[in-house]
């Protein structure tokens, strides 16, 4: 019998989430093509992650909503096929049947420590009770506002995040999310013995973004001004209605270009919630750039897309690669993951250059 390796999604009847346990079940199946995930493509032949037939899910939620009812949403929505979440209803229900409740409740009693310590249990019995090998923690769930002094409270991402430290558990925080990167968690991430990797997955406009701030910079074309506008619905168009989980989303958007451009250019990152877009989004990017002898000219873009059909291969891609780390004994962030980050712990900004370091990881692997 094959090793098996679990997935446990923090944020777990997400839409996200739920596309990313739909799609596993369905290429198991052989029902669609890996369509965006990289690891199923020749250059990640020869590395022996596991198999998608292995991967077995779980995790957190603070909702109560089944996934096989989130996946009908889904359908209706446009986001996945319809006829999909019907043909695939025993796997949803049997990954939702996995899933513990999230928190911290209002009000919840619990210390921080207490709450670590439950979330670990959690994790500790879906790896031994479905005989695991290993299982990889990755947050999916809402943006949530970054702590504003390193003595508040831990926010409910970095108490997941040291829970899957004290568990053992390899880490990626797909979300902009503070999660590991709480200083109050350096010595933990410092010690645990185990990958992680994150933060903020690249999915559309920043994605984009990484691929121009280069063209810019080496065609040595000044850019003035850089400005955008996200128009978005479903959770994440509520969630990041909040400033302060504003503020933490677009913190990674301006890191791509500062660090490609040597500084930040003028101009700002709109972010609207529409909930009449659902599941989908619009992000518009106006470039303002100075070409030979100060001829001023502009770029405009415009990115229509469904984040959680972008997300999800990314996640699962993600989640076998540090499966396969963790097997083969890394620690620490895992150098060569940038490719999928906004905000990465390591390595270069534009994109092609990240690809090159992905593929130097999978050579490692």
């Amino acid at each position: 019998m094959k090793p098996r390796t679990g997935i446990w999604l923090t944020g777990a009847r997400g839409s996200v989430a739920t596309t990313a346990v739909t799609g596993a079940a369905a290429l198991t199946a052989g029902l669609h093509p890996p369509t965006g995930m990289i690891t199923e493509t020749p250059p990640f032949a020869d590395v022996p992650l596991p198999p998608l037939d292995t991967l077995v899910f779980g995790g957190h939620d603070t909702t109560s909503c089944p996934l096989p009812k989130r996946a009908e949403a889904l359908a209706e929505g446009g986001v996945l096929p319809h006829g999909l979440p019907a043909a695939l209803h025993a796997e949803l229900a049997a990954a939702d049947a996995a899933i513990r409740p999230g928190g911290p409740a209002p009000h919840d009693p619990r210390t921080e420590d207490e709450l670590i310590a439950a979330f670990a249990a959690d994790l500790t019995a879906f790896t031994r009770e479905h005989g695991l090998a290993r299982t990889v923690v990755v947050n999916v769930a809402s943006t949530e506002p970054a702590p504003s002094s390193p003595d508040d409270p831990l926010p409910p991402s970095s108490l997941y995040a040291a829970a899957a430290l004290r568990a053992g558990c390899p880490y990626v925080n797909f979300t902009p999310s503070t999660g590991l990167h709480h200083p109050r968690l350096a010595d933990a991430a410092r010690t645990a013995g185990v990958p992680y990797a994150g933060r903020d997955g690249k999915t559309g406009q920043t994605l984009l973004r990484s691929v121009l701030a280069p063209m810019f910079a080496q065609r040595a074309l000044a850019v003035r001004a850089w400005s955008g506008t996200n128009l978005l619905g479903g959770g994440d168009g509520a969630a990041l209605a909040d400033p302060g989980a504003a503020a933490a989303k677009n913190a990674g958007k301006e890191r791509v270009l500062a660090d490609t451009l040597g500084a930040l250019p003028a101009g700002d990152v709109h972010i609207d919630d529409v909930p009449a877009l659902g599941d989908w989004k619009t992000a518009w990017d106006h470039i303002a750039f100075d070409g030979f002898l100060g001829s001023r000219m502009v770029l405009q873009t415009i990115w229509q897309g469904c984040d959680s059909a972008l997300a999800a291969p990314l996640v699962l891609d993600l989640a076998r690669l540090m499966a396969r780390a963790h097997e083969t004994g890394v620690t620490g962030p895992v150098d060569g993951l940038g490719f999928y980050f906004k905000d990465p712990d390591t390595g270069p900004s534009g994109l092609p250059d990240q690809w090159r370091a992905l593929l130097a990881l999978a050579d490692r692997l």
